[in-house]
Formats: C-alpha cells, structure tokens, sequence
C-alpha cells in the first residue's frame, strides 16, 4: 500500500462515519417528532372530553358556543381502520369544528364518536355526520347519521338487532335499541324518509372491505326505547313510545 493510499483510506472511513452519524441524528429526530404527534392526539382527546363533560353539566349548548368535541374518547382504537382513514383523522384534528349535536355511543363495540352537522369528507374524517334532511338529535323523527366503513363505522360489521345506541345530549341521553339492518342501494333514499317513532338511521359504504367506491350502503335502524336524564332512578321510557306499545 502506498502513502497517497493510507490517507484516501482514512478519509473514505470518516466520510462513512460522519454519514451514519448523521443516519442516526435523522432517526431520533424523526422518532421525536412521531412521539409528539401521538401526545397531542391524546392530549387533544382527553381536553375534548372534558370539556363536552363540563357542557353536559350546564344543560343545553349555545349556538354560539366554542367547539366542545375534538375527539370521541382518549385513544381512539384504530385497529379496524385503514391506514388512509388514520391519516385524514389525525389530520382533522388541527382544523376548528363547530360545537358537535351530540355523543353517539354503541357500547357492545366500544365505540363513542362525536355527531357533527354535515358529511362532508373532513367532518366524517373528525367524527360521524348528521344527513342533511333529517331530525336533528332530540327533535324526534328519524335521524340519519353517516360514517366512513374504514373509519368510526366499521365496527358496525358487528352489530346485532338488539343492541343498544345511545345518543348523549347536553341534558340527556336517549336509548335506542337495533330494529334492522339491510344491504341497499345508494338511490334507495327511503331508508331517511321521516317516520311516526324516533328513530335513529346508521348508515356507511358496504362492503366494509371492498377495494375502491362501495357499490352498496349499510343500513341499520334503531328504534328509542327509553330516556334517560342523568341517573338510573330517572331513566324512563320516552313518551312517543305509548302510542306504538301494541
């Protein structure tokens, strides 16, 4: 080996140091920066539940009032979920949203999502959207609610005639229990027309796991069963349920 060679040797190891030394600063820093965003997503969940908390305690919301509900529960499960649909969630959660209609809870799949107002792609990425032409929460009639299949939806795969749907308002909770589910068609708008009970209308893409725009929708109708206005000992059956007992 000559005495020109020794240095280029040395020098070729150094820039290979300096490049790996370099690897590993970008991989902390990218680490970093992924620890962060996970923190302000719970951070940001955690707030929002406490503040729809406090809103519930003071009775109805003010039109006017600041957004209560960025996100449904501290540490959305995201394991149903597509990729995609992760990404445009946790996106959303640095734009303003006006305050939510109400909390929509199904307890046999974990679930409790905000109810926005409109199904616009960023709403139904932040939460689920109430259909426009519909009851809104607590009017009675039937209330249309949307969601994405590879998002807050999904779960719904699962559900069963029977469980339970809760939709939480600022001064009550109504209980709604599944009457049906149906596979329709997206022309087949009747599933929203108004009817004589309060129902609630879930409706979302189908199949859940198709590749591409879902030819068909996911139907499932619940019909209320019961109100409850903040404890056991009051929980009674919804008036409008006296007219359809027999």
């Amino acid at each position: 080996m000559t005495d020109q060679q020794k240095p280029e040797r040395k020098v070729a190891g150094g820039v290979s140091l300096s490049i790996s030394r370099l690897l590993l600063v970008m991989g902390a820093v990218f680490m970093g920066i992924y620890v962060v965003a996970r923190v302000h997503t719970v951070v940001m969940s955690r707030a929002a539940l406490h503040q729809f908390s406090i809103l519930e305690s003071k009775g109805p919301v003010p039109g006017n009032a600041p957004s209560a509900l960025l996100q449904a529960k501290s540490g959305v499960d995201f394991d149903l979920w597509s990729m995609k649909r992760v990404t445009a969630y946790e996106e959303s959660l640095s734009r303003h949203f006006a305050p939510p209609l109400a909390v929509l809870k199904i307890p046999k799949l974990g679930l409790e999502v905000p109810v926005m107002e409109g199904t616009d792609d960023l709403t139904l990425n932040r939460g689920v959207g109430r259909i426009s032409g519909t009851a809104r929460p607590g009017e009675g009639g039937n209330l249309g609610i949307a969601g994405h299949r590879d998002g807050f939806f999904r779960g719904l795969k699962d559900i069963a005639v029977g469980d339970t749907i809760e939709v939480d308002l600022p001064a009550r909770t109504e209980i709604y229990r599944v009457s049906g589910i149906e596979i329709a068609k997206p022309t087949d708008v009747q599933v929203l027309d108004r009817q004589n009970a309060p129902t609630l209308t879930l409706v979302t893409c189908y199949p859940f796991y198709f590749i591409g725009n879902a030819p068909q929708r996911y139907i499932v109708r619940a019909t209320i069963s019961e109100v409850n206005l903040g404890g056991k000992a009051n929980t009674q059956p919804h008036p409008a349920m006296d007219k359809f007992r027999n």
